[in-house]
């Protein structure tokens, strides 16, 4: 398995029907061929994917995707204008050459244009869109390094092509349309806000524990392998450490005296949503790792971008069935 910036050799390995993880703002990608059912199948294999969770595809402009869709509504065309390349994910009527697998048969494609020059590059080189969920066992938490993708999907895909940390750290956010009404299906790394700026006022839809309508919509997903127990750190880390447990611990901003300083990981210590969401996702791998029982967490603040990390930290603590 390869980890290297050659872009010639992702585009051979894509090009036979292999799948390469690729650098995005948000986070690593499992990419294949998303005309290619064979390689789309492939994708759900090797991340162990349920076929009924659907996969976005990537695009290197806002022009390459008309010839993907049936309709590009007005007010999702502006978000596109406005954001792309960026963290925005839209659902858009797809065309029948995508195939059913990567929409798990919705009439709906989830779609975008990641802004990162390396994958930007690779897709402008290609004749054909990228489908690319996370590149991470299914459920497990999202890859923001080569090194996280390795350690879990190394033995399994040819390469991994290097485009260092992912800026942003967190996933993008879905926006699509139920009749004249804009709704966003996952919070992410674009603001509610900011869209909200652009389109006026816009509803949120809760994520479901089955069927979802578009990609990384399950209850308990970015999950650590370790219980994430979530909550107030001033009354659970008394409550566990009298208790004599081994546990580690994820603030927002503040270190905690009781708690040894190798076991515990400020996401932020001046309070910054963004960074705190670029190293969310490392810092739950890293706390996961431990030599500890659990995970105590806590919310960060329920605005911009903490709406997103908070969501993501709700579902890591959702019980598994």
């Amino acid at each position: 398995m390869a980890i290297s910036t050659d872009l010639n050799l992702a585009k051979q390995f894509l090009e036979s029907g292999e799948l390469v993880a690729i650098p995005t703002e948000t986070v690593y990608g499992l990419a294949g061929n998303a005309l290619d059912p064979l390689a789309v199948a492939a994708i759900f294999d090797t991340k162990n994917r349920p076929s009924f969770d659907p996969l976005i595809i990537h695009v290197a402009s806002i022009q390459a995707v008309d010839q993907y869709i049936l309709e590009f509504p007005k007010a999702l065309h502006k978000l596109a204008e406005k954001f792309w390349p960026g963290p925005l994910t839209l659902l858009l009527p797809k065309a029948p050459q995508i195939p059913d697998l990567v929409t798990s048969g919705l009439d709906r494609v989830a779609i975008r244009v990641p802004d990162h020059p390396l994958t930007l590059e690779l897709l402008r080189a290609l004749d054909f869109p990228l489908a690319a969920p996370s590149a991470n066992p299914f459920g497990y938490i999202s890859p923001t390094t080569p090194a996280h993708v390795n350690a879990q999907l190394g033995e399994l895909i040819p390469m991994i092509l290097d485009g260092g940390p992912s800026a942003v750290g967190l996933e993008s956010t879905i926006v699509g349309m139920e009749g004249d009404e804009i709704i966003v299906y996952r919070l992410g790394g674009l603001e509610i806000d900011l869209i909200e700026g652009v389109v006026g006022k816009v509803q949120l839809q809760d994520h479901s524990s089955s069927n979802p309508q578009a990609p990384g919509l399950l209850e308990s997903h970015y999950a650590p392998t370790k219980p994430f127990i979530l909550g107030d750190l001033n009354k659970l880390i008394p409550h566990y450490a009298s208790q004599g447990k081994y546990f580690g611990v994820l603030s927002f901003q503040n270190f905690s005296e009781e708690v040894a300083s190798e076991k515990q990981i400020i996401l932020s210590k001046v309070g910054d949503l963004k960074e705190a969401a670029a190293n969310l996702f490392a810092a739950m791998r890293s706390l996961d790792g431990m030599n500890i029982d659990f995970i105590l967490a806590e919310l960060a603040p329920d605005h911009g971008l903490g709406k997103a990390i908070n969501d993501r930290l709700k579902r890591a603590s959702a019980t598994r069935g």
